[in-house]
Formats: C-alpha cells, structure tokens, sequence
C-alpha cells in the first residue's frame, strides 16, 4: 500500500506523545495529507492541533492503518475508542504488549503488527523492528514498513519473541550510550577539563563515531583498527577497555542480558 491509498483510506493515530509526534511529523513531511489523519489524544499540544490533522474528532469505520503509540498503563482505557472499527491493520508501538492482547480484543482474525521503535525516532534517526501476526500480510508489513520509516530504519523479525532481545539492545540501548557519553565526560573532567567542555567532546564524539559507523564501508571492528596506531594512546585505552575480564564486552553482554531478561519478566506480568 502507498501513501496514496492511505491518503485516500485515512490513518488513525492513537496517541500523541513524542513518538506519535515524530511520527506523524514524518508523514506530513512527506506529502501525506492532513485531512487524512485521524488523531487521539486526551492532552493535544498546541503543535498538534496546528498541523490541520482531525484531533479527537468522529473516527472513520475502516481506515487503511490504526497506529497504536499510547504507553502501556492506559493502552486498555484506550482501546475501546477505536474496537468499534473494521479491516483496518492494527500497528502497535506500545512497548511491552503483545500481539495476543491485541487478538484478545479485536479476534484471532486481527492483522496486527508489532513495532518496536527507540527514541532517536524522535530525530529521524531511530530504529524500529516490525512483526505481524499470521493474519498480517505482505503487503501490511510493507505498508509498516514505509510509516515507520519515516522516523529510521526498520528492520523484521522472524518470530515475536526476539522483541525481548531487541528491547534489550536497540530499545534500551540509547540510555547505554547516554551513560557512556556521562562517563567520558567525567573521565575527560578527572583529566583537568572543564566540565562543559568535557561534555561537548564527549557528545560530539560518540555522535561523530556513531554516524561514521553508519556511513562506512567498512566494519566497526575496521574502523576501530584504523584509528589505533600500535603503542599509541588509542591502543593504551583499549588495552584498557578490550580487557576479556573486567573490560566493555563482558560488561556490555550482561548489560543486555539483563534487559533482555526484565523484559522476559515483565511478559510474564513480573
């Protein structure tokens, strides 16, 4: 499905939070109709209700797409206002909810997608991990594919148990480099720099060295080893960080595996 048969179709977008907004700022980027978007939101912004889009006003019977991008605490509140439709394909961004809670409220013939986004979504610059249930077609998971893109890349799972492992690496995983960056910059502190200064380098070069490794050829690991020069300061911090005991590695891994095991947990209602 294009964006043209949505823009003729409509979408539905329940709620509109950061994610939402990032989302839907997206789409009217690029060439989606306002009057195409159907959005509600108990607390609209201001910006919101300035894009043109129809905010908490009578929904249609059978939009092509209803998003689903409220937190998990009040998705059960929310449901009900859109039960009432009929063939549109369920996308859900609310973190932690399976699709079995959506197959429980609207049928086992449900299509139902699940997204799992982080926030650099929020700048265009996120990843998002899709799966649909069997009832989701091709071309449902193509038409996910392209609204989500809008805020990153997307890519697909095979199965929705590895959304346990994504949250521990991609979902969570910004607040990991958030930590690393306050930790540079306090190592940069402890060296005789001014904290803001600390702090600038420190961001600049976890943001740079992010977007090289996206930009290059070559791999992490390449990159790594073109900067490294033998006996050179890179090489007496890595010796540091690339210890196999008490080193980034092991630390990283149970990093994951920790995350990746609440949310295992938090499945099971833990």
């Amino acid at each position: 499905m294009s964006m043209d048969q949505i823009a003729r179709e409509g979408l539905v977008l329940l709620g509109c939070g950061k994610m939402g907004s990032a989302m839907l700022a997206g789409w009217l980027d690029q060439g989606l109709p306002p009057t195409s978007v159907w959005v509600i939101d108990p607390k609209p912004s201001a910006w919101l209700q300035g894009t043109g889009v129809y905010v908490n006003a009578a929904l249609p019977q059978s939009p092509a797409i209803v998003l689903i991008a409220v937190k998990p605490q009040i998705l059960r509140d929310a449901l009900p206002q859109i039960a009432a439709m009929t063939g549109a394909v369920l996308l859900s961004v609310a973190a932690g909810t399976s699709i079995a809670s959506f197959e429980d409220v609207f049928g086992g013939d449900a299509r139902v997608i699940r997204a799992m986004p982080n926030t650099p979504a929020a700048v265009g610059k996120g990843i998002t991990a899709i799966v649909g249930n069997e009832e989701a077609t091709g071309a449902d998971l193509d038409m996910a594919e392209m609204l989500l893109s809008a805020v990153g890349q997307v890519v697909r799972l095979d199965h929705e148990d590895q959304m346990d492992a994504v949250t521990g690496v991609s979902g969570s995983g910004p607040a990991y480099v958030f930590h690393m960056i306050e930790c540079m910059a306090a190592a940069g502190e402890a060296q005789g720099l001014a904290p803001e200064l600390a702090m600038q380098l420190a961001k600049a070069t976890v943001a740079g060295a992010g977007a090289l490794a996206q930009a290059a050829d070559e791999t992490p690991a390449q990159l790594r080893v073109n900067v490294t020069s033998p006996n050179g300061t890179t090489q007496a911090g890595l010796e540091v960080l690339m210890d196999e005991t008490a080193g980034l590695a092991p630390l990283v891994k149970a990093t994951v595996a920790a995350a990746t095991d609440r949310s295992k947990e938090l499945k099971r209602g833990g």
